[in-house]
C-alpha cells in the first residue's frame, strides 16, 4: 500500500488521575503527540476519538470529541467519535490510515481516552458489563461457562470482592486451553512476571514493581487462574498518534529520521465457531490477513505489543500470531522468548497488566510504544536492532472470541 507514517506519539502516565479531568488528559497525550512530530494543531486535518464510558460515567453520551477538541482548537474539521470497546483507539488508528489512503486528509489525528477510576467502586466494574449483546446476556454467559465445563477451581482461588466480568472470560479460555494442551497456572505466572519486570523501566506504567513467579501465584487471587498481578487494572489516561502521508513529511517539514512506515493495519469482528476451532479465531484470521498484506512475515518481528487484559490473553495470543506453535504460548514465555533479550520480546511496555488499562487509549498507547522501539528511544526497555514491530489489540466478546480486533505492523 502508499506509504503512511506514524509521526508523532504521545501519552499521559497511566493511572489514578483523580486530580486530573478527561479534557486535561486528553491535551496532555495531544499535546506531547504535536511536540513530537514538529506540526501545528492548524495543520491537523481530521481527528479521531475513541471513548467507551464516558457516557457511561459522567454523562456525555454523545459529541464526546467534539466537546473535548473543539475546546482545544480543533475546529472546522471533522471529528469522528468511535466506540469497539478495548479497540477503540486502534479503530480511529485504522480509520485515519484509511482516510489517508482514499485522499481525504494528507495528516490526521487519533485520540484515545478514558476516565474510568471511580470512589463508586461498583460503577467502576459495571463499566465493564455493556461489552457484549446486553440483550443476550444469558445466551453470552452460557458460552462463556461451557469453556470450563468439566472443570473445576480450586477451593478458596476466587476472590470475595467484585472484579470486571471479564475476568471470568479468560478464566473460561485458560480452562480450554488446559483441556487442548495442558497449559499450567505456572505458565500464567510466567508471562505475568515477564510483564510486570519490564515495566519497571516504563515511566508511563501504572505498576513499575518488579514480581517473581512465586511472587504472581502467591499473590491475591481473583479467579482461578488469575492472581491480582495477572489481571490489567483499571485506569485513567489518553494516548495520541498522528499519522501523515509520504508528500505530507516534506509539506509540514517533518523529521522523516523518526518517521516510521505503518506495513499494515487491518480490522475485523468476530464469527460464530467452534471454541476449539482456532484457525478461525478472530487474532488468526486478521494476522494472516495483515502479513499478507505487509509482506512480512510473523519471523520477520522484532517486538510486539498484544492485547493482555489478563496474562491469559497473551498466552493465546503470541499463539493466534503465529508467533509460536499453537498450545505453546506458555512454554515460550517460560523459556524466556518473550522477554527483553528473547527471540520475539513481547510487551516491553509491560503490557496492560502492568502500563494500565484504560480501554479507549490503550491501543494507541502500544503504538507509542512501539514506535519508541523502532526508533530506538524505549530506553533500558529496548530492544536492540528492532526494524518490524506489532501490534494486536482486540475489544468487547461475542460468542467465544472477541468483537472486535485490530493488528498492524510498522517498520523503520
Amino acid at each position: 500500500m502508499p506509504n503512511i507514517y506514524v509521526v508523532g506519539v504521545g501519552m499521559t502516565p497511566f493511572g489514578r488521575h483523580m486530580d486530573k479531568t478527561i479534557k486535561q488528559l486528553v491535551a496532555n497525550a495531544v499535546n506531547d503527540a504535536l511536540m513530537d512530530a514538529g506540526v501545528e494543531r492548524q495543520h491537523i486535518q481530521e481527528a479521531y476519538y475513541g471513548n467507551c464510558v464516558q457516557g457511561y460515567m459522567d454523562g456525555q453520551h454523545m459529541i464526546r470529541g467534539h466537546a473535548i477538541l473543539l475546546e482545544q482548537g480543533f475546529q472546522g474539521i471533522p471529528i469522528f467519535n468511535l466506540e469497539s470497546g478495548c479497540a477503540s483507539g486502534s479503530m480511529g488508528f485504522n480509520l485515519a490510515v484509511r482516510s489517508l489512503l482514499s485522499g481525504q486528509a494528507d495528516i490526521a489525528l487519533a485520540v484515545g481516552a478514558e476516565k474510568m477510576v471511580s470512589t463508586d467502586k461498583d460503577k467502576m466494574f459495571n463499566a465493564f458489563s455493556s461489552a457484549w449483546d446486553v440483550s443476550r446476556t444469558e445466551w453470552q454467559m452460557n458460552a462463556i461457562n461451557d469453556m470450563w465445563q468439566g472443570f473445576e477451581a480450586p477451593e478458596g482461588t476466587t476472590s470475595t470482592k467484585p472484579y470486571s466480568p471479564f475476568m471470568d472470560v479468560y478464566k473460561g479460555e485458560f480452562f480450554n486451553h488446559v483441556k487442548e494442551f495442558g497449559v499450567t497456572q505456572q505458565q500464567v505466572a510466567a508471562i505475568c512476571a515477564k510483564n510486570h519486570q519490564h515495566s519497571v523501566h516504563n515511566p508511563n506504567a501504572q505498576f513499575r514493581v518488579p514480581y517473581s513467579v512465586d511472587d504472581v501465584m502467591g499473590a491475591p487471587p481473583i479467579t482461578y487462574p488469575l492472581t491480582l498481578p495477572m489481571c490489567a487494572p483499571i485506569s485513567d489516561g489518553a494516548a495520541a498518534t498522528i499519522v501523515c502521508t509520504e508528500d505530507a513529511l516534506n509539506k509540514y517539514g517533518i523529521d522523516k529520521s523518526r518517521a516510521i512506515r505503518v506495513a499494515g493495519s487491518v480490522v475485523g469482528s468476530g464469527v460464530e465457531r467452534a471454541l476449539n476451532d482456532f484457525d478461525n479465531h478472530i487474532v488468526t484470521r486478521l494476522s494472516k490477513k495483515l502479513y499478507e498484506q505487509a509482506g512480512i512475515g510473523a519471523n520477520d518481528v522484532d517486538v510486539v505489543e498484544l492485547h493482555d487484559a489478563t496474562a491469559v490473553g497473551e498466552l493465546i495470543e503470541v499463539e493466534c500470531l503465529d508467533l509460536c506453535p499453537l498450545g505453546e504460548g506458555g512454554i515460550f514465555a517460560e523459556q524466556g522468548e518473550t522477554s527483553i533479550g528473547g527471540k520475539v520480546p513481547v510487551n516491553t511496555s509491560g503490557g496492560l497488566e502492568s502500563r494500565g488499562h484504560p480501554i479507549a487509549a490503550t491501543g494507541l498507547a502500544q503504538i507509542h510504544d512501539l514506535i519508541q522501539q523502532l526508533r530506538n528511544e524505549a530506553g533500558a526497555r529496548q530492544v536492540e536492532g528492532a526494524k518490524v514491530a506489532l501490534q494486536c489489540n482486540v475489544g468487547g466478546f461475542w460468542g467465544v472470541e472477541e468483537a472486535s480486533a485490530h493488528i498492524a505492523l510498522f517498520t523503520r
